[in-house]
């Protein structure tokens, strides 16, 4: 390094320690400046202790710069994510207040969209629900009332002496106290049904002589009202482990549902027969037919199509229902479809070995 007459840096190393080698600059025996060489170990600690400083200065640059975009990245989340996240805290506590019809709007395609898309299921759902409970509330009443309603004016004309108490009074009074009687029943059934305490047992039954027996019993309704019943079953026995009185009410219940919303002079058909590891059981009838939007509503409590098939028939719309749960029980399926013969085709699967 280079210094003046009073030992001033003037240019060069400016870490001059004690150690320094000092040498003077005369011009005309005169000192004028200082030459000063420092030891070069000295240098390069001091090399390191600047590289050191300098890793501080960058580390707190970097350290502050990441608090920056750490806190820009906090702030984004928090606009972004937790806003959706408590609309949808909102929008579930109103829902549980039990306003059904309340939905979160999806703006992403990320797990928040995803929690606000299963909030809108669930709200359908739980709307779905409510609007089945009351109109399954509804239409109960209404069936009860109805029979009800018929037994209390036959009373009131008996007891007011309009009709006299005859057979064909107590056949009629007797018809309503059977109807409702058939109504208390398959809403139990139905009861048992969704908590699982309908009771099955099972037992390997030859499916032929069910059909038979149960064909057996609607012959003379078919013929009072002019329908072709044809029974198609294969030669070798169609074995199968169920419950065979469940199969019964079944095959009854679906043959009374042929029977009662088929027009007179109509058709209808029962086939069965072994496909792959089931028991596949066709039940086809004539006119009228079923609207495709009504298929997938015929298994629903007291549905009944608004055309033909209809409350005016009778029945309270439960045996499609009953028959769907006996179905389900053994594992199998019942599906509704367009017959054929222009009415409406149900095709019940069993397993043989459920």
């Amino acid at each position: 390094a280079l210094l003046d007459q009073q030992k001033q840096l003037v240019m060069g190393y400016s870490a001059i320690a004690d150690d320094a080698l000092m040498r003077p600059i005369e011009v005309a025996g005169k000192t004028v400046g200082w030459l000063a060489v420092t030891p070069f170990q000295n240098v390069t600690e001091a090399g390191g202790e600047r590289f050191r400083q300098y890793l501080v200065r960058t580390s707190l640059a970097v350290g502050v710069l990441s608090l920056l975009l750490a806190m820009l990245i906090a702030w984004w989340i928090a606009r972004t994510l937790l806003d959706p996240v408590k609309r949808v805290a909102a929008a579930t506590h109103r829902l549980a207040a039990g306003e059904y019809s309340n939905r979160v709007s999806v703006a992403s395609n990320d797990e928040v969209g995803q929690l606000a898309r299963d909030f809108n299921q669930l709200a359908h759902t739980l709307e779905r629900n409510e609007k089945m409970r009351r109109e399954f509330m509804a239409d109960v009443s209404h069936e009860l009332r109805t029979p009800l309603s018929v037994l209390r004016g036959e009373l009131e004309a008996i007891e007011d002496g309009v009709r006299t108490l005859d057979p064909s009074s107590m056949k009629s009074l007797q018809s309503e106290v059977s109807m409702l009687s058939k109504l208390v029943d398959d809403l139990y059934e139905l009861s048992l049904a969704d908590v699982g305490a309908l009771t099955y047992r099972k037992s390997e039954c030859d499916l032929n002589e069910l059909l038979d027996s149960c064909v057996a019993m609607f012959l003379e309704r078919c013929n009072a009202r002019h329908l072709r019943l044809k029974l198609e079953l294969p030669t070798t026995p169609l074995r199968l482990e169920a419950d065979p009185k469940r199969l019964q009410q079944l095959f009854s219940n679906l043959l009374e549902n042929a029977v009662r919303y088929t027009d007179e002079g109509g058709v209808l058909r029962i086939s069965a027969a072994n496909e792959a590891d089931v028991v596949r059981i066709d039940f086809l009838d004539s006119g009228p037919g079923v609207d495709a939007d009504q298929l997938p509503r015929l298994f629903e409590r007291f549905y009944r199509g608004e055309t033909s098939r209809n409350r005016a028939s009778g029945g309270a719309g439960l045996g499609l229902a009953i028959c769907h749960s006996i179905a389900l029980a053994h594992g199998g399926s019942l599906s509704a479809d367009h017959s054929p013969l222009g009415g409406l085709w149900l095709t019940l699967r069993l397993p043989r070995n459920a």
